[in-house]
Order: C-alpha cells, then sequence, then structure tokens
C-alpha cells in the first residue's frame, strides 16, 4: 500500500473540509477552544483564483483522499531566504503510521527546496504531544527564544 502525494485542487474541496472538520474534533478533544471552521467554500475561495492565499497538498492510500497539508509561502529576513509555513496537516486516524504524514512533510520540504527555500516554519498545539514527538522524530526543533503572537482584527 503506498502512498500518493500530489497537489491539492479544487475538487478536493468536500474531502479537505470532511478532514478538517475531524481535526477540529481532534483537537478540541485535546482541549482547543478555538473555532475550527474550514469549509469547502472557503477552501475554494481563499486556495484557488486569481491570489490564493495558500496551496496544498492531497495525499491518498488505494486512491483514497486520507491527509492534507496546506502550506504559504513566506520570507525570513533573518535567514535572508524563502521559507514554506504550513498552516495544517492532518491524517485520518486510520491511516496513521503508514508513513502519510512523512510524505506530505517531505514533498513539503521538496517544494520549499525548488523554490530556493531554507527551512519549513509551523506552529504545535502544545496539548497535542503525538504531533510534537512526529516533529521532533523527523528532526524538527521548537525555537526556544520565540513565541508567536496574533493580532484578531
Amino acid at each position: 500500500m503506498s502512498v500518493t502525494i500530489r497537489a491539492a485542487t479544487p475538487q478536493d474541496a468536500e474531502s479537505v473540509a470532511s478532514l478538517a472538520r475531524e481535526f477540529a474534533a481532534y483537537l478540541q478533544s485535546l482541549g482547543d477552544l478555538h473555532p475550527q471552521r474550514l469549509s469547502a467554500a472557503e477552501y475554494l475561495r481563499d486556495g484557488f483564483g486569481e491570489d490564493p492565499a495558500f496551496s496544498g497538498l492531497i495525499a491518498e492510500l488505494n486512491s483514497q483522499v486520507v491527509g492534507y497539508l496546506l502550506y504559504c509561502r513566506a520570507y525570513d529576513t533573518d535567514l535572508g531566504g524563502r521559507i514554506l509555513y504550513i498552516v495544517d496537516l492532518f491524517v485520518r486516524e486510520d491511516a496513521r503510521r503508514r508513513g502519510v504524514a512523512r510524505a506530505l512533510m517531505q514533498e513539503a520540504g521538496n517544494i520549499c527546496r525548488h523554490a530556493g527555500g531554507h527551512e519549513l516554519l509551523w506552529a504545535v498545539y502544545v496539548p497535542n504531544k503525538a504531533a510534537a514527538a512526529f516533529y521532533e522524530n523527523l528532526g524538527a526543533k521548537y525555537f526556544q527564544s520565540l513565541k508567536y503572537m496574533h493580532w484578531p482584527l
């Protein structure tokens, strides 16, 4: 059973929205009280068209969509170079431990390198210990000197 990674398309809207609802339920089970609301309509509105806010990858096992990774391109003045910011990574529970998330991350790394980028960057919900362990196993490290901030508008 091999994993197929491909670029996300508008035809993936319902699949991504369904997976995003599963992801939201999982995060809520860990205590996340922030609203999670990526719908198919929002995926289509913001991921495609003249000025897309993000791009995505789809993971398939046996021709079934089992995971996704959404990302946007960014720039790091400290590095003096391009980076790829991972917005979301989710793999359906019954497809975990089959190399799906690793394949999604590797392809994101390939996209970043191909664009002249130097690193991937993302946030991890602190109670999500399984995700943190997975990322650490990949070789990712936490920034010790930074705290992310946000300003709701």
